[in-house]
């Protein structure tokens, strides 16, 4: 079975518990069971989980008390809270208070699967935040022309409630942008909601986006409000909006033009208090032209477009960006006094970023946790780029010419080796969490995991 994410269930029914614990287990999730809040917090000093799922009535300290806990000391782990007392206002604090998703009892095995992925995903697209303490209010960092620019947008954008579309190169910080978007606007104070489209069929993207009715789908047990019911006075963000197909664009057409929507399998017609802001890296105008996505959809999202520039144009930005990551990563790794040595900062400027500032993030990351020292030397840097140099757009002393096949005539072979190595390496340095293991790697949490089953299958 494949060697998948570690999660942590707390639950002072233990019968539910196991339940819940069973079924991931069958997905091929490391599941822990633990009865209550206190024994939670011991497990996860003991050992790093991916995720936590937790009931919020619970004796002694409650779901909420702990997500608050976690979002505190730990704020990389995503936290899902289950409840048999669900509804719109404790969704809508649960999502204020940093939880990722919630579950309502009794739960089905497909939304519990699917809540699961969506959870891990999100933790890993929040950690483009930087840290909001550390940077400007709009939480970019950098001071070049393009994205000067870009902030001027951002704050013209705020004052309206207009929707607003965002462009840009996928790792160019469009989740970001949506965010500081919000924090500007009247509509601050709401709750900030995310839905990535094209990442599920068309039936459960519409249910998570318009929430649905008791007896809706299989496994629908009760009525669950969906992301624009959370998201009423605020905002919400609908993120790769390119991907969704064409009967899920007519039905967010309404919801831009009417306002209003109905649940899955529901007859009430409720209106939409929400400011609606999309992103995409794809061509929205191109596809529209082609028929690809709804020319009339498209003149709905584009009625503020924001362009972010690639990090490839804003080179300017990259050594005030290394040096924040460094301290950022320094003081999540325990490293607080790490920083990067000037002469290092050139060799960072000449690489293309083609993962821009996402990429420039996670090979910081990974320079942070493998360094012995505080200071990253620029030995340090050019080790690092020769070792993912293709990856990186930059040069590498160790490809090219320099590339040898194994010694049974194999370079499939020895590539596979070499993975393999590498794997076990960010394990180790990670100490065994998969997540830091992925970024450190400069890959996504799903890949690792594909290359362990294939290391194990061996």
């Amino acid at each position: 079975m494949m060697n998948r994410a570690t999660v942590l269930v707390v639950d002072d029914d233990g019968a539910v518990g196991r339940v819940l614990a069973a079924l991931l287990a069958q997905d091929g999730y490391q599941a822990t069971l633990v009865l209550n809040a206190e024994a939670a917090l011991i497990e996860l000093e003991r050992r790093s989980f991916d995720l936590v799922i937790s009931d919020v009535r619970m004796p002694g300290m409650d779901g909420m008390q702990l997500l608050a806990t976690i979002k505190k000391s730990m704020p990389e782990v995503p936290v899902v809270l289950l409840t048999a007392h669900g509804t719109v206002a404790l969704a809508v604090e649960a999502m204020r208070a940093g939880a990722a998703d919630f579950l309502l009892k009794p739960f089905a095995r497909e939304e519990v699967l699917y809540v699961v992925e969506k959870a891990l995903g999100f933790s890993e697209a929040a950690r483009q935040a930087p840290p909001a303490s550390r940077v400007d209010s709009d939480g970019l960092v950098g001071s070049s022309p393009a994205l000067a620019e870009a902030r001027e947008l951002i704050g013209k954008a705020a004052l309206s409630t207009a929707s607003v579309l965002i462009l840009g190169e996928t790792g160019t910080g469009k989740e970001l942008v949506a965010r500081a978007i919000h924090a500007k606007s009247p509509r601050a104070k709401g709750p900030f909601v995310r839905v990535t489209g094209g990442a599920l069929p068309d039936t459960l993207f519409e249910s998570e986006l318009f929430g649905y009715e008791k007896g809706a789908f299989t496994g629908a047990a009760t009525r669950k409000p969906g992301r624009v019911e959370l998201a009423k006075g605020g905002t919400l963000f609908l993120d790769e909006v390119g991907e969704l197909p064409l009967p899920l664009q007519v039905k967010l057409l309404r919801l831009l033009q009417e306002r209003e929507f109905e649940r899955l399998g529901g007859t009430e017609t409720i209106k939409a208090d929400v400011r609606i802001i999309a992103a995409t890296h794809r061509p929205l105008e191109q596809m529209a032209r082609e028929g690809t996505f709804r020319e009339d959809l498209f003149y709905r999202l584009n009625v503020i477009p924001l362009v972010l520039p690639p990090l490839r144009a804003r080179l300017g930005d990259v050594d005030a960006l290394a040096t924040h990551f460094v301290a950022s990563f320094g003081r999540t790794h325990g490293k607080p006094k790490a920083s990067i040595a000037a002469e290092a900062l050139p060799l960072l400027r000449e690489v293309q970023w083609p993962g821009n500032v996402r990429q420039l993030q996670n090979f910081i990351e990974r320079l942070v946790v493998l360094s012995s020292d505080d200071v990253l030397a620029a030995a340090d840097v050019r080790r690092e780029l020769n070792r993912s140099g293709a990856s990186l757009g930059a040069p590498s002393a160790e490809s090219g010419a320099g590339a040898t096949v194994s010694d049974d005539g194999s370079l499939d072979s020895k590539r596979k080796e070499a993975e393999r190595v590498a794997v076990e390496e960010a394990l180790a340095k990670a100490k065994g969490n998969r997540s830091l293991a992925a970024r450190l790697l400069g890959i996504s949490r799903r890949s690792l995991y594909y290359k362990l089953d294939s290391i194990q299958a061996k």
